[in-house]
């Protein structure tokens, strides 16, 4: 799960995507901008007074993502655990299997070795989709 959300948030940073584009909020240290999180985000898209314009700006609200994601990933995503990390790939953007996206599922298994190795577990096989 780790490995799938670090992918999708670029490293838990994006808060939007806009046309297939993750939009990143910046950090300023020094009076330098960097592409990296921000501790104080500005939330102009789920600010308090702000009217809700479709369904996916309601989703992309902090509280409403984080609720859709799981209940995604434990109808979706779940029973295909005992299948290895590829069928996770698979049930989460099977469009970038066989070909379709193969940077993408490759980054997906760098940070899915990335935390079995923090966590002290092996990754098993079947590792791609």
């Amino acid at each position: 799960m780790f490995a799938h959300f670090t992918h999708a948030t670029g490293h838990f940073c994006n808060i939007e995507v806009i046309n297939g584009r993750s939009r990143k909020v910046q950090k300023k240290r020094n009076g330098r901008s960097r592409n990296d999180c921000d501790e104080n985000p500005i939330q102009d898209d789920c600010s308090p007074g702000k009217d809700l314009q479709s369904p996916s700006e309601l989703v992309g609200t902090p509280t409403v993502s984080f609720k859709t994601s799981l209940w995604f990933w434990m109808n979706s995503v779940r029973p295909v655990l005992n299948q290895g990390f590829g069928a996770t790939i698979r049930a989460i953007n099977g469009i970038e299997c066989n070909g379709g996206n193969s940077d993408a599922v490759n980054e997906r298994i760098r940070y899915y070795r990335y935390y079995c190795r923090q966590l002290g577990v092996d990754p098993g096989s079947h590792l791609s989709c």
